[in-house]
Parts: structure tokens; sequence; C-alpha cells
């Protein structure tokens, strides 16, 4: 038999390392962060950690975690990562009450705005749909089967959104295409409508602050933008050509695109100009998103980069609630090589982003003081850990933060030889001689 493993360990997953995840309750009762296989929630109107309850009785999750959030009402959180396993967490009691088991790692989540469907997609470009029709918090833990309701066809899904009035499920992958899908009334017979593409993010180039490095044209998030007076919302969507872009779902019309890093002048730690960029993670703020956004003309405004947070702190994941007083963000992984640390976390919020007065110039952003966030040193012990890291140890977690985010992005480029070489080594093709 021939030797068919792949060169230069290109899936050896023991070098890959987890990015720290934050996601926040829509009306800020809780904080969740992920790093690693690890899950830590803070109780804010308690001011105390969680004490999660999963009845299987192992770990809760036994691989990295790539995916946490809350429900629109904030009645559940859902977990899922590498290890195929989609948790269902009841709010109220901090109780597991659904496990799906997935046919492949899922990289991204959604849950209906009505609570009764979890959606998550796989490795594969699978979309996948669970219902929770009958799960009240309070019974014991129920094993799920997902049904499969979309693919983009083996290109890897990065961001799971609904729509606001949750007619659509809007999906993003890592070859530059948003599918606008109507989200069906019996979502387990799958969905069949497009409703449109949104297609704009080719360009090779990068976005967002802090994260640098050759990637691709992929889209990495999707959020929405709405108000009272726009209820339909418009769709955010961030990327890999250095662009961030405002779009109308219904026709899949481009509305505006903002260069970023162009228009912020973005630099790097020496001073020089940094031509490429990538969108880590969106977070919709009423007005701002780091770039403001007029809704009534529906185009882009003033770009703010946000610069005192220091140099080490390179942020992997962003998080608010619904009132978006605070913008929640953290930086760390887990698996980190090289160093005695098995996972670094560090969290920072930011205030200002309220306005008092109509008109008024934009306020001026702040890092809150450790003892200014709420929950204060109860919270950053429960979601940071007690362990006090140096600055080059999260400046060397930032470069495995970028490699990481390098192999799951951009798609790898192949030779034919090498490509005919990889496939006699699938175990579907092996023929025996």
């Amino acid at each position: 038999m021939e030797n068919t493993q792949p060169e230069g360990g290109e899936n050896n997953r023991d070098l890959e390392v987890a990015p720290a995840l934050i996601s926040v309750h829509p009306t800020q009762d809780s904080v969740a962060v992920a790093v690693g296989s690890d899950l830590r929630v803070f109780d804010l109107r308690g001011n105390c950690a969680v004490t999660l309850v999963d009845e299987t009785g192992e770990a809760f999750h036994k691989d990295s975690i790539r995916a946490i959030r809350y429900g629109a009402n904030g009645k559940l959180f859902v977990s899922s990562g590498d290890d195929k396993l989609v948790k269902v967490w009841s709010t109220d009691s901090w109780r597991c009450i659904a496990s799906v088991c997935s046919e492949k790692r899922v990289s991204a989540v959604a849950v209906s705005n009505d609570g009764l469907y979890v959606c998550f997609a796989d490795k594969f470009g699978v979309v996948w749909v669970v219902d929770l029709h009958g799960l009240d918090g309070n019974e014991t833990l129920v094993n799920k089967k997902a049904s499969p309701l979309l693919a983009h066809y083996c290109s890897i899904i990065t961001s799971l959104e609904f729509s606001p009035d949750g007619r659509f499920i809007v999906s993003a992958d890592r070859d530059f295409k948003i599918r606008v899908t109507v989200f069906p009334k019996k979502p387990l017979d799958g969905a069949h409508e497009i409703q449109s593409f949104c297609l704009g993010h080719t360009e090779f180039r990068l976005i967002y602050v802090q994260l640098r490095g050759p990637f691709d044209r992929f889209v990495s998030r999707l959020a929405f933008l709405f108000t009272a007076d726009y209820p339909q919302g418009f769709l955010v969507s961030g990327s890999g050509d250095s662009t961030v872009r405002l779009w109308d779902i219904n026709p899949g019309t481009l509305l505006d695109t903002c260069e970023f890093g162009s228009k912020a002048g973005i630099v790097d730690y020496n001073g020089n100009e940094v031509s490429c960029s990538t969108v880590t993670d969106l977070c919709t703020i009423p007005g701002i998103l780091l770039v403001s956004c007029d809704l009534s003309s529906q185009t882009f405004g003033a770009v703010k980069v946000i610069s005192n947070m220091g140099d080490s702190f390179i942020p992997t994941s962003l998080g608010c609630s619904s009132t978006a007083e605070l913008l929640w963000t953290i930086t760390g992984v887990s698996k980190l090589h090289g160093y005695d640390h098995n996972s670094l976390t560090c969290v920072r919020v930011l205030s200002g982003f309220k306005k008092t007065i109509p008109d008024a110039a934009e306020p001026e952003l702040t890092v809150l003081d450790d003892n200014e966030v709420p929950g204060a040193e109860k919270l950053l012990e429960k979601l940071q850990g007690s362990v006090t890291v140096e600055e080059e140890v999260f400046l060397a977690a930032a470069e495995a933060v970028k490699t990481s985010m390098c192999n799951l992005l951009i798609k790898k480029q192949y030779t034919t030889e090498k490509r005919e070489f990889r496939k006699r080594g699938r175990n579907d093709k092996k023929t025996k001689k």
C-alpha cells in the first residue's frame, strides 16, 4: 500500500489553537467565554460564577469549542465545536437540556428568533437544523437528531445568522459567497427556496482590527443592523478583502462598501501602514460598528479605530447586549505550544457607545478599569482565570491565532498531481489489490 500521509503535517490538529470566544446575554444578564474545551459563564445579575450542569457526567466538551451564542430571547445558549457535539443550555438553570451529535466538526451556530430551532454548520458545508419544540428547560437531558437544511457544497461555512424578522437564514462561506435562504415552515423537510445571493467579497486582500496576514477572499462574519424604523434590518458582512459591506438581502443588493484599512489608516506596532487586515468578528451597535452606519441613507459613515487597548491585546471575539451600552472583547487561545499555559484569556470592556444628545459628536470610547467592569474581580477571575500572564505570551498567542485562522479559512491550493495523490488516500477511494 502506498504511503498516503499528507506532507508537511497539514492535517496535524495538535498544532491548531482555538481562539477565545465571548458572548453576551441579550439583556446582559450573563456573559459566556469559551477557550479550548473550557466553557465559563458569569451571572451578572446574581454577581456570581455559574455552575454548568450536564447530566452526561462527562466533560461538557472534549475538544475545542468553535461557536457559542445566546438565543434572541436569551432563554437558550448553544455551544459547539471540534468534538462534533452541539449542546443546548437553559439560561435559567444552566442545565444542558439537549445534546446533538454532528457528523463533522461544527463551524457555526444560530438560534431561530422564536427559540424553537437551532441550526449549525459543519466543516463539509452542510447546515443542519434541530427541533426544540417541547423543551422547557426543566426536563432531563434529551439527545436530539439533526436534519439537513441546506448546503454550500464542500465549502466551510464561517457564519450563520437569522434575519431580524425570522424569515431568512443567512450563511457565509470561505469562498466569498453569502446565501440568503427562506427559512421554511417545516425546517426538518429542508430549505429549498433561495431568496438571493450577496456576492461582492472577491478581491485578494483583508479586514479588521489587528489580526493581519496573508488571508484570502473568505467571508468571515455576518451581523444584522436594525431599528424600529427599519425592522427588516440590513446585513453587514466582514471579509478577507479589506472591506465591510452593507446589503439589502431581499434582492441581494450591495448598498455600500467601506474600505476599512485605507479609511482608518491602520498601522502596525512599528508605525508602518498596513495594507491588509482581516475581520475576525462583527458586533453591531446602533450607529457604530467601528464603522458608523446611517440606515436612512443606507451608507457607511466615519471609521473609528479603538487604539487604547494595548499592543498585546489582539481581539479574537466581540459581544454586546441588545442595549449596546458596553462592548465586551476578549483575546486568548488554547493549546499554545512552547509555553506552560494551556489556555490564555483576557477580557476587556469598552463604554461610550450610547449617545445622550442627538447630533452630538461621537463619544470617546474608553476601556473600563477592572473594578469598573460589571462583576469586577469575581467576573474576571471566572472568565480569565487567576493566572497572571506576561505580555510576550499574549503576543505569541496572537501569532498562533493568525496561523490557526489561515488554516481554517483559506482554501489550500494543490497541483493536479498532489490532488490525485490525496484522492488515492481517501478511504472511500481506496481499492483492494
